[in-house]
């Protein structure tokens, strides 16, 4: 693999602008080579005079020595600024400089001092993070101390040896960054190493001497630091928003006041132990990514140069690489020395001072796919296509809609078994989803908030569907055109069952406590389930919003869950007759069940509202309550055909429907931009065909207003009215698989133009009283 693939396939995605521009130096490389052609002279005459086999070494050039007495580039600080400058001292053959090198030298300087800009601007926030995270454990240890001995006055624990892992390379980032002005560089690296000789080993020396509080004896000469280091709890509250639950929420609501009281309970204890493992995870993942930032961008440099001096047959690579090992990003320490005290304060701290499970947390394996999944995909994608093609020839050869009993099984089985059939498109819409955020390098894992290592890629996804799928199949073809029995005059209860016993299977699997079956993303998803039902009671994050998002194009599913209820709850299934549609409480329900997905998402805008001051979610709210009035507009068109009602849903719909489209494309999507250099487009685009936009805003717009069927009453020949419905709330499912896509990559940009490629995971322990805290 070329080293430019190798580049881009290796850079963190949200710091994309951030890096060398590697194929844009490469571009002025082949114009200066395209130059030189040009201008070289011809060749020289084949009749030349012999130079002679044996000649005599130029000892000044094989030494260097000319590159030291005509170096072909001079780099330094500029006059104006701090930025580094180079000036091209020897170029072109004649001796002149050439325009396209002096460019090129141009555009080098240029995007060395962007990289050298950012990694100093983020080492100082590194540091800033690791000074935070010291005090964080400081306020740990300090309950740690309050839990293990509430009632004991001389606790055995020494404050200052348990806070140097951190402090001491605090302190050395501190000063270097402090002194780390571009026109002070050479003082700088002077007073790193000062600051190294004198606080780095006092550093190690205090962890060496670390001993856990609860084997170490007291001493009358340590008493001090013990009895100060509680002070830290004095300054240090505990987060509320850490312990959060329902009950908790809608106290605070209602109370409007905190007690002061810190619960000092193991159990608390746990959380606060488990938010901060969390963020020395995030912190150690930063720091990693980071030195890898400065590793990339040192090697693209390197090359670029390497290939400059092939193309110009010069050494000017010395005198610019020596500068880049002199720049803050080639000698500063910082990060590396941080990554090492976050792994010893780790491995100590949550880890038992066990350091391969430590490390296992710091540093996940990566995953890698298998080829059972693959095999099982296969085996799963084969036998579902294998039943369809059964269930076609079955349904034509008996004629069985076509039958006496066909409308029966229409307006009875086909609603229960539509339901796999959401399920499954709607999983293999996400598959596809995964599939394309991967090809073109949209952090989806990072937006979502998965667990390193445990998000599932397409092949997982898509065997899910299918294997569903299999399932479902099967259980129709068991049931399909089972006759009643002419003694008894009632199907046979178990393959009437089926379709209850499908859904009660996965429901099981779902919950599945033990690890396996991907237990860490079915929990995950359980968790955005629970806030979505309890939307006010908890802050929203991205993942809760985005599966109710998806939960309001799963209106249809949802009366097939309340159609289970009534079928197998009081109607007379061994029949298949049922009296759901003439019931008066199931048709209440018909409209509450359509209702929910739209309420949740208001009730989630409206907690932002509270919580952010941002208009914008009161207008996001506005858009699904004309949504429910719309849903409950049309559903009582359904059910009561009057011209009021008619008149009603066609306003409402058309309201919903104009007011979600904008929202989709131009605030969801950021599309059409009149003023952007991508005419009705973004300024940024992941998808290389423009077309495809086009494309997909064209397919939200048709696919938006298949509420019209509702409305006109479409009726299709071939098609039963029942599906028709699903076809309809199929395309629904579809939609909102397209919409998936641009919105996650509208998310993606948009952190890529605030370089947030981390998540912020809230600290534990809030300083009301920094001075005095320390």
């Amino acid at each position: 693999m070329k080293f430019g693939k190798e580049f881009a396939s290796q850079i963190v995605p949200e710091w994309k602008d951030a890096y060398v521009d590697y194929g844009s130096l490469k571009k002025w490389i082949k114009r200066i080579g395209s130059s030189a052609r040009r201008s070289r002279p011809p060749p020289q005459s084949p009749y030349r005079a012999f130079s002679g086999l044996l000649r005599k070494k130029n000892v000044a050039a094989s030494s260097g020595e000319g590159d030291v007495e005509n170096p072909p580039i001079r780099v330094g600080r500029s006059l104006v600024g701090e930025a580094w400058e180079t000036v091209v001292l020897v170029a072109g053959d004649g001796g002149g400089a050439d325009e396209n090198e002096v460019r090129f030298f141009g555009k080098l300087d240029e995007e060395f001092n962007k990289v050298e800009r950012f990694y100093a601007g983020k080492a100082e926030e590194v540091v800033a993070e690791a000074e935070m995270l010291n005090k964080q454990m400081d306020a740990l240890i300090a309950f740690r101390v309050k839990v293990d001995r509430p009632y004991y006055g001389g606790f055995e624990f020494d404050q200052a040896a348990e806070a140097s892992e951190l402090a001491a390379d605090v302190a050395v980032s501190v000063a270097t960054l402090s002194a780390s002005t571009p026109s002070s560089a050479r003082a700088h690296r002077k007073a790193q190493m000062e600051v190294i000789a004198e606080g780095g080993d006092g550093a190690e020396a205090g962890t060496r001497e670390m001993v856990d509080f609860n084997e170490r004896g007291p001493g009358p000469e340590q008493k001090a630091s013990r009895l100060a280091s509680l002070g830290v709890l004095k300054h240090a509250t505990m987060d509320t928003a850490l312990v959060a639950t329902p009950y908790t929420a809608i106290k605070d609501f209602f109370t409007h006041h905190k007690d002061d009281e810190q619960d000092f309970s193991r159990r608390n204890l746990k959380k606060v132990e488990g938010q901060l493992r969390l963020a020395f995870v995030e912190f150690y993942n930063k720091l990693r990514l980071l030195k890898s930032y400065s590793f990339l961008n040192m090697l693209a440099l390197s090359k670029i140069m390497k290939k400059y001096d092939k193309t110009t047959s010069r050494n000017a690579s010395k005198p610019f690489l020596r500068m880049v090992d002199n720049s803050f990003l080639g000698s500063s320490e910082e990060v590396t020395k941080l990554i090492v005290r976050v792994e010893d304060t780790f491995v100590k701290h949550f880890s038992n001072s066990n350091r391969r499970k430590g490390m296992d947390v710091l540093r996940p394996t990566v995953k890698r796919e298998k080829h059972r999944t693959t095999f099982y995909l296969g085996l799963f994608a084969g036998c579902g296509g294998a039943l369809i093609l059964a269930l076609l020839l079955v349904i034509r050869a008996r004629n069985i809609l076509g039958s006496e009993g066909g409308s029966q099984y229409m307006n009875t089985m086909f609603p229960l078994y539509s339901l796999f059939g959401f399920i499954v498109l709607h999983i293999i819409m996400y598959g596809a989803n995964v599939y394309f955020w991967r090809r073109y390098r949209v952090n989806y894992s990072f937006i979502f908030g998965f667990k390193r290592g445990t998000e599932l890629g397409y092949r997982e996804v898509f065997l899910l569907s299918f294997a569903i799928a299999v399932l479902a199949l099967v259980s129709v073809l068991l049931n399909l055109d089972m006759e009643m029995d002419p003694l008894t005059q009632d199907y046979g209860a178990l393959t009437e069952l089926l379709p209850l016993i499908v859904i009660l299977l996965l429901m099981a699997v779902l919950l599945f406590p033990f690890n396996i079956l991907y237990r860490s993303t079915r929990f995950f998803f359980l968790a955005s389930v629970f806030h979505c039902i309890l939307a006010p009671l908890y802050k929203v994050t991205f993942p809760d919003f985005f599966l109710a998002d998806q939960l309001t194009s799963q209106v249809q599913a949802f009366r097939s869950l309340l159609f289970y209820v009534c079928y197998y709850g009081w109607g007379d299934y061994k029949l298949r007759q049922n009296s759901c549609r003439s019931s008066s409480v199931y048709n209440t329900f018909f409209f509450i069940v359509a209702v929910i997905p739209y309420w949740s998402r208001l009730l989630q805008c409206l907690r932002r509202l509270f919580e952010e001051k941002d208009p914008m979610q009161g207008f996001n709210g506005l858009k699904y309550f004309s949504t429910i009035i719309a849903v409950s507009m049309r559903t009582a068109y359904s059910l009561n055909n009057g011209m009021i009602w008619m008149i009603l849903a066609w306003a409402t719909s058309v309201i919903a429907a104009v007011y979600g489209l904008y929202w989709d494309l131009v605030v969801d999507w950021g599309l059409l931009q009149k003023n952007s250099r991508n005419r009705w487009l973004r300024d940024k685009l992941m998808i290389p065909n423009k077309g495809v936009y086009f494309v997909a805003m064209a397919l939200n717009v048709l696919l938006k207003f298949a509420w019209l069927q509702t409305v006109l009453n479409f009726q299709v020949l071939v098609m039963h009215r029942q599906l028709f419905l699903t076809v309809v709330a199929s395309l629904e499912i579809i939609r909102r698989g397209i919409w998936n896509f641009f919105r996650l990559e509208n998310e993606h940009l948009n952190n890529v133009g605030k370089y947030r490629a981390f998540k912020s995971v809230p600290l534990p322990f809030i300083y009301d009283e920094d001075d005095k805290a320390q």
